[in-house]
């Protein structure tokens, strides 16, 4: 995992906290193109929280073990997974990665 890496939430994908699990559902212009809703746990909603197109993911990697009883190990291995997922859903962005647009980040 890149440690230095920015995301930023897309800005096409609506999320809602219902109890203790955060709901991300892709923004469509109709409702027959809607095809899946993300739930995200406790920690992957911590976790998106704190994705803000300012912290680090060494940053949100560090007060994510100070806030959850885990390992270092543990850590790195979800976020890699969850950032994964995150991406391939198109619902984080890298702040001046290759998805972004030009003046837009």
């Amino acid at each position: 995992m890149k440690e230095a890496v920015v995301f930023r939430k897309n800005k096409d994908m609506v999320s809602r906290v219902i109890d203790d699990e955060t709901i991300l559902l892709p923004i469509y212009k109709s409702s027959e193109e809607i095809n899946c809703i993300y739930t995200l746990n406790k920690i992957a909603s911590q976790v998106w929280e704190l994705i803000d197109g300012k912290k680090t993911l060494a940053e949100i990697n560090k007060i994510i073990l100070k806030e959850f009883d885990t390992t270092p190990k543990e850590v790195d291995k979800e976020m890699t997974k969850l950032l994964k997922d995150l991406k391939e859903a198109k619902a984080i962005v890298e702040k001046g990665g290759q998805n972004a647009k030009k003046g837009k980040i």
